[in-house]
This record gives structure tokens, sequence and C-alpha cells, in this order.
């Protein structure tokens, strides 16, 4: 990436005195520096105002007409002055910086890596999800000056994407956590993933970073392979252990395993690593197991692809309950021509494993489901009407998909 040096140095200097970034007029924080960005369906330009006047110090904006007073600051575009300006930021602070993604458990490694090297450094990490084209430099800005270890989620549906990111964030280590079908219409098939996902152990190779990846992945130790010039260092799922947990699901060992080959690597004491993994607790509706009044609960909605459902389904199916287990799956988005295919998929995974009391979401369960009698819904609504009609108790649960579903609308009647 190209730094356009003069209008970027001026803006750090302002970003020095009021080191706080606001993207959305509707949640200024005081004192911060506003970037009126451009989306498909609305102009941050038209907010600019709004935001000074809620408290924020200046607003950058792109469109000359708005900038009505010494307050704005004028740029040819808003995203791409926030991208270089989070890089010049990366740069001046010249910490050690580690990039995480994967098709899935890639929020879940973040956490657990950050409670581990926060033995040793004082980091700063990815909060949330935001970890696209605009997440990423917002994560870098909130960097302190007292930073010495940074940890940044990427997530991408399109080749390209995780190029993009690397060129912003620059960073010195790397971590798949797995390769997956995940957005697959974006990346154009299971090959496209790999290639996507791959660009980070490309950006490694080519500036001398180090990778971390599982040795049990056959796609993740040949994409090492192909790439005789990365240094890669292997970890191995028994590096998980017996590692105490508060994580729902048998594959969220390839999460601890990670977490611990990190801690390992960088010199944390083991005992201090255990502590730290055993000390997280997920609230985010990811492998979080939620007991109500009337039933248990596994949220895992936050996300969903066919592998991660698929793995929570096998979970599901071995877990060890005399109580009735039922599903309230979501469809899965993002998969293209792929999509009939894997929910169909779906159904037939619980069939085989005899979990027959089913509630499905979505356009694509509803297709699926035509003529086998199992209840389909077009939305939550209309499942949380159905749900106060026909109340779950005493049962185990697995609720499960695309975070645009939002399945965790339906928890209160459960």
């Amino acid at each position: 990436m190209t730094l356009n040096t003069n209008p970027v140095t001026d803006l750090y200097n302002l970003f020095t005195k009021h080191p706080r970034i606001s993207t959305d007029s509707r949640n200024v924080a005081p004192d911060s520096i506003f970037f009126a960005l451009r989306g498909a369906s609305f102009d941050g330009n038209r907010f600019a105002a709004a935001a000074l006047e809620q408290g924020a110090a200046y607003a950058v904006v792109d469109d000359p007409t708005v900038a009505v007073s010494d307050r704005y600051r004028v740029v040819d575009d808003t995203l791409a002055t926030l991208q270089h300006l989070a890089l010049y930021h990366r740069r001046v602070l010249g910490i050690p910086i580690l990039a995480i993604t994967g098709s899935n458990g890639k929020t879940t490694t973040k956490e657990l890596a950050a409670r581990v090297l926060a033995c040793n450094y004082n980091v700063s990490v990815t909060r949330g999800n935001l970890n696209n084209h605009i997440g990423v430099p917002l994560t870098l800005l909130a960097m302190k000056r007292d930073t010495e270890f940074g940890i940044v989620e990427m997530g991408a549906s399109h080749c390209g994407e995780i190029e993009q990111l690397c060129s912003i964030a620059q960073p010195d280590f790397g971590l798949i956590t797995n390769i997956g079908r995940a957005h697959l219409e974006g990346f154009g098939g299971p090959e496209g993933v790999m290639r996507g996902k791959g660009e980070l152990y490309d950006y490694l190779a080519a500036h001398h970073g180090v990778a971390f990846y599982l040795a049990e992945s056959s796609e993740l130790s040949e994409m090492v392979r192909q790439r005789p010039q990365l240094q890669a260092v292997a970890y191995s799922v028994r590096d998980a252990g017996q590692i105490k947990n508060h994580l729902v699901g048998d594959y969220n060992r390839y999460n601890i395993a990670a977490a611990a080959a990190l801690g390992r690597y960088f010199e944390v004491d083991p005992a201090a690593v255990v502590a730290a993994i055993g000390s997280y607790e997920p609230d985010n509706h990811r492998s979080q197991r939620m007991e109500t009044r009337q039933n248990t609960l596994i949220l895992d909605c936050y996300n969903a692809n066919p592998s991660s459902m698929h793995a929570a389904i096998e979970n599901f199916a071995q877990e060890a309950e005399t109580r009735p287990k039922a599903v309230i799956l979501g469809d899965m988005l993002e998969l293209g021509r792929y999509a009939s295919d894997e929910h169909l998929a779906v159904l037939q995974q619980l069939a085989e494993n005899r979990i027959r009391e089913q509630y499905l979401v979505g356009a694509n369960f509803m297709a699926a489901a035509e003529a086998t009698g199992i209840p389909a819904f077009p939305n939550c609504e209309a499942l949380r009407a159905y749900l106060v009609e026909h109340p779950l108790s005493d049962r185990l649960i697995l609720i499960k998909g695309s975070h645009s579903i939002g399945l965790e609308r339906v928890v209160d009647l459960l």
C-alpha cells in the first residue's frame, strides 16, 4: 500500500491529540475523529455535522461541500485514508502483530490467544468481529503506545481480501485455524477458500514472518509445503491435552491447541497457559452452554457454514444426555450454487444421528425440508410465534445458524 504521506502525517498529528476513531454518527466517542465512510446505501458525509455536534473533535470527509469549518479535513477517499492512517500507526508502534484467519474458530482462537499472551505482554486484540477492511484499521488504531503485542483477526469472503488486510496490518506472525466450506459463493468453491486464506502465508513468506499451523490438517500442511520459503511452526491437537476449559464442543480442542502452541513459542509459563485458557468463559453466542428454567441450551449461533455446522451437530449427537435433544438451525449463507446440497447434507446428518426434533429457519432450510414434515420457518419471527404456542421444555437444544438469521432472538422463549 502506498502512503499519501503529507495528508496522513497531518491526520496522524491530529490523531495523537484525539486518539479515538468514530465511524457511526449514532455512536460518537467524545473527542474522537469521525470518518465519513460510504456504503451501498449510505453516505457518511451527510452525517459529519451531526457527529461534530455529538462530540467529535474533527470530521474526515471526501465531499468538499460539507466542509464548512476548520473542524473538517477533506480527503480523496475516507476509507482509503482510514486504512492509510492505520498502517501509519502500525509502523509507528513497531510492535509484533499476530494475524488470525480461517473458516472456523478464528474468534475463539483469538480470545484464547489474547489471554495466553497477556501473561507476558500488554496485548491489544480485535474487539468483537471487527475483522474486515474497516474493522482491521479500527483494531490497529485502537492500539495504544503502551501496547506490546497486537492480535488481529482477519475475515474474508473473496480472494484478495486477506492480501489487502495484510498490507494494512503487516503481521509478523500468522495462524490459519482451518480450511472449511465457508463463503463458497465468494471464493468460488473450496479451492478458492485455500487460495484466499493462503494469502496470509504468502505475505508471511514474502516478509520473513512465522506461520503456525495444525499438523493434523492435510490442507494446511500442503499449503505450507507449497511455500518452501515460509518459516512455519507446527502444532498438534494433542497440545490441548487435558486443559480444563468452559468451551462446548470437542472441536474447540483445535482452538485450545493453537493458543497453547502460541504460549509455548512465546515462552509463557505452562501453568499460566493452562490458567489463562481455563479462565475464558464464552459470552458471545459461540460454544456457550446456558441453563434456563426450562432447558439446557448450546448457543453457537454467531456464525455458521457447512464445516462448523457439521462439527456442531457431530458434537451435539455425542452429548451424554437422558433428556430429548432438539436442534434449532438457521440458514448457512453465502454458499451460492452449493447452498441446496449443503443444507440437504445437514438434514441427512441429523437423520443419521437420529436427531428427530428439528426447527429450521430460513429459505434454504425451508426448501431442503419441503415434503419432509420437518417444521421450517421463513424467519425468526415466525419461529417465535410457533414457540409461544408450542413451548419447549426439559430438552437439550442446539441453536446454530448464520448471524444475520438472528437465532439468539428466540433464547428468551426457551
